[in-house]
């Protein structure tokens, strides 16, 4: 269900687009302004005839305990709904937190699950050139769902001695570069100016509506998510250099980074082997 597709009640809507305005005045990116009014709108739409004040702790506690969600979602759920409450707490409009008691979710404990190259090259054959344009920027530069709605011709830069890289738009308003090989540079340039994947989100797709394109070129259980555990991976496997593997991905620590890589078995073995080599 997209966000256009949710109908909620004009009391709803009225709360949502005030907070829409606090957080763009707070200067929070398009996709967190994004995901979090489409977790309200769904809030909303599930409960079409009770006004968004008048939901108690144990309605959130339900709504966001629901079994077939991942603790990602619900974790995720949980942060929209804290902000919310907690800025219409704060601006006077509800005269009790509602969100405040929900429970701390501890994340899942992540593993690398970097998409196979066979299923990248099945779904490059199967796809339509803006579809194979989507998985090439994933593939090649670990792009977000997010960052790559983004890419726009400008952010192309470089060429001559320094070769090419691709501009990136990250969270919070955080710009990487990202080295490409001439070859893909090539594509790049010959395309029209503007943003490469056009949509009505100020003047691009959304990422979630990048997200579901991607999710369904490469078939079930794999992601756009996991082409950037796979471009984390192989670029370690290159160098076997996390910082840079980091500031390629644009994380803030390294330890996010090692979720996103998957050690090489040679490494491994190497390992294994050096620390058994003085034991008769």
């Amino acid at each position: 269900m997209t966000k256009q597709e949710l109908v909620v009640a004009p009391a709803w809507t009225t709360e949502i687009d005030a907070w829409n305005v606090w957080m763009t005045a707070a200067d929070r990116p398009d996709t967190t302004r994004y995901l979090r009014t489409y977790h309200l709108r769904r809030l909303g739409a599930e409960h079409p005839l009770t006004h968004p004040y008048e939901l108690t702790a144990e309605d959130l506690l339900l709504w966001i305990g629901r079994p077939e969600w991942s603790t990602e979602t619900r974790r995720s759920y949980r942060a929209s709904l804290r902000v919310f409450y907690g800025w219409a707490h704060a601006e006077g409009r509800i005269t009790t937190n509602p969100a405040y008691g929900l429970p701390s979710i501890r994340p899942a404990r992540a593993m690398p699950r970097p998409a196979p190259t066979a299923v990248v090259n099945d779904a490059l054959a199967g796809a339509t050139i803006r579809e194979r344009l989507m998985l090439l920027i994933l593939a090649k530069t670990g792009a977000r769902r997010g960052e790559l709605a983004q890419v726009h011709t400008r952010d192309l830069e470089g060429g001559l001695s320094d070769g090419w890289s691709l501009r990136l738009h990250g969270k919070g308003g955080k710009q990487r570069l990202v080295p490409i090989d001439d070859q893909f540079a090539e594509v790049l340039l010959s395309l029209d100016p503007g943003y490469l994947f056009p949509g009505g989100i100020n003047g691009h797709l959304s990422a979630p509506h990048v997200g579901r394109i991607v999710s369904r070129i490469l078939g079930p259980g794999w992601t756009a998510h996991t082409l950037r555990h796979r471009f984390a991976t192989a670029a370690y496997a290159v160098e076997r250099d996390l910082r840079a593997v980091q500031e390629l991905l644009g994380h803030a620590k390294p330890e996010t980074t090692a979720v996103y890589t998957l050690i090489p078995d040679d490494s491994k073995r190497r390992a294994a082997l050096g620390a058994a080599s003085d034991v008769a």
